[in-house]
């Protein structure tokens, strides 16, 4: 059952393998590149798992300790999984034991892939959900390793390395966007991101962006989640 659970969710989990593998390498890269011992990204791949905060946290090992200081970005980069949390509570209900690692696991791109696949007839979704999240954290740490391995071995130049989470980010709205017939979320995501940075700016408008996205959300669900016909 596990292994039929596997082979239904790997499919799925080839468009993050892809972006996962060159940002896993990225990220391997910039840090070796920063002088920092290597141990770390395999470390943080295996026990932080966190993205773009995975590229932040290459900065900030690099600064003074300033705890209070680090937490408060933190929170601000990776505020949008308390939102994710939230709209998770009801489907990681059937997780049982694996519920902690699923809550751990979450990222950006699982998180949408764990929103939008069905497990085909005859899996269970609770494996298949599982796999997906060990799948896609597997692409990352390898993808680390890759980086790392290669940062010590190649000369490499890491300028603009760090771009390619954004680029990531780009691709996943784009699939999404071609994936469905109602683009009311993304445009709302959009409109609202852009007020925020407008009025709140730079280093401060990620939580009332997302704050403002979740509550738009909320108030107009029907109209988000009917697909209209074509």
């Amino acid at each position: 059952m596990k292994r039929k659970a596997l082979k239904a969710a790997f499919p799925y989990t080839l468009p993050v393998m892809m972006g996962y593998l060159f940002l896993g390498m990225a990220f391997g890269i910039l840090l070796t590149s920063k002088g920092i011992f290597y141990g770390w990204a395999l470390f943080m791949s295996l026990f932080v798992y966190a993205g773009s905060m995975q590229f932040v946290a290459i900065e900030l090992l690099l600064t003074p300790f300033a705890p209070l200081s680090a937490a408060l970005v933190t929170l601000m980069v990776n505020a949008r999984h308390l939102f994710y949390g939230l709209s998770m509570l009801e489907p990681f209900k059937i997780m049982g034991k694996l519920k902690p690692y699923m809550i751990f696991s979450l990222s950006d791109e699982t998180y949408s892939l764990e929103c939008s696949a069905k497990p085909p007839e005859g899996v269970e979704r609770k494996y298949f959900l599982f796999f997906i999240a060990l799948l896609d954290q597997s692409y990352w740490v390898i993808g680390t390793l890759a980086g790392v391995l290669a940062g010590n071995i190649f000369p490499l130049d890491s300028t603009g390395i760090d771009f390619a989470m954004t680029a990531l980010f780009l691709v996943i709205f784009l699939e999404q966007w071609e994936s469905t017939s109602n683009h009311i979320p993304a445009l709302a995501g959009l409109v609202i991101t852009f007020l925020c940075l407008i009025t709140a700016g730079h280093d401060n408008f990620l939580l009332f962006s997302m704050a403002g996205i979740l509550v738009f959300l909320i108030l107009f669900r029907k109209q988000c989640t009917k697909e209209r016909s074509l």
